[in-house]
């Protein structure tokens, strides 16, 4: 597996469409899944591959002036717990430490409500990320939003 930053919004945009669509346990509201493919332009985008096939992809997004938001990964389920996702966010974090900034914030389903997501908060909380805040209604009351942030440096 390699790890490559792409550049071209357009090429970003069908990793990211391939990705999210094989992943509807965690991207299957097509709305939010197209505003996640939308908003890969202009964004520091990194991209797994096994040999030349895209199996993963990052991309973060300034949220504040010390903070980024790691705004979605998306790994295909066949290449979970095999390290692809640690390493997106390993090079994420990486570029996020030399442009400066002093926090990685992440957004995820709160723990408990749905077990694909519990899972996605045991893989944040491996990374280092610490419990921020919940926002009940954010997403709407079945889905209350958990916020993880992470101290970089």
């Amino acid at each position: 597996m390699t790890v490559v930053l792409i550049k071209d919004d357009k090429e970003k945009q069908a990793i990211a469409r391939d990705i999210l669509e094989g992943l509807p346990e965690w991207f299957g509201i097509p709305e939010a899944r197209e505003d996640y493919i939308r908003n890969s332009v202009g964004k520091l985008f990194f991209c797994a591959l096994d040999e030349d096939k895209p199996i993963g992809f990052v991309y973060i997004t300034q949220t504040g002036e010390d903070t980024v938001e790691l705004a979605v990964i998306g790994v295909l389920k066949e290449y979970h717990r095999k390290g692809v996702g640690r390493r997106l966010f390993e090079e994420a974090k990486t570029a996020a430490l030399k442009k400066g900034y002093s926090f990685i914030q992440v957004k995820t389903v709160q723990m408990g409500v749905y077990e694909d997501y519990d899972k996605t908060n045991m893989f944040y909380k491996s990374l280092g990320f610490k419990e921020f805040e919940v926002f009940p209604t954010l997403w709407g009351e079945s889905n209350p939003c958990q916020i993880y942030v992470l101290a970089l440096g």
